[in-house]
């Protein structure tokens, strides 16, 4: 999946606007939103928005990180999803961690 993203990042591929459709994305710092970047193109991005996350963020080793220790919010199949494509447990994940965190308090 996405072998190809070292030349694909080449032609400088936009993440699409509607993606981040509330912001003004004249000023917006890419870095500091980087985990908001990342979950939006996980939840609803398609081939050319994972290449420009690729291209924003250190390729696939950048991505995996950000996805691992930043990302608070991802849906049980997204989960399941970025374990596959990113050779990640969901046990390493910030945001697993986090859900299973408030599920325990919630029946406490």
């Amino acid at each position: 999946m996405w072998s190809d993203w070292k030349e694909r990042i080449k032609l400088e591929p936009k993440v699409r606007h509607s993606l981040l459709w509330e912001y003004d994305l004249s000023g917006f710092d890419w870095q500091y939103m980087r985990a908001l970047v990342v979950e939006r193109v996980i939840e609803r991005g398609r081939d050319e928005d994972y290449y420009a996350m690729f291209a924003l963020y250190g390729g696939m080793e950048g991505v995996r990180h950000i996805i691992r220790d930043e990302v608070l919010n991802l849906s049980d199949k997204d989960i399941a999803f970025v374990c596959t494509a990113f050779n990640l447990k969901k046990e390493e994940l910030k945001c697993y961690i986090r859900k299973q965190s408030m599920q325990a308090l919630m029946h406490s």
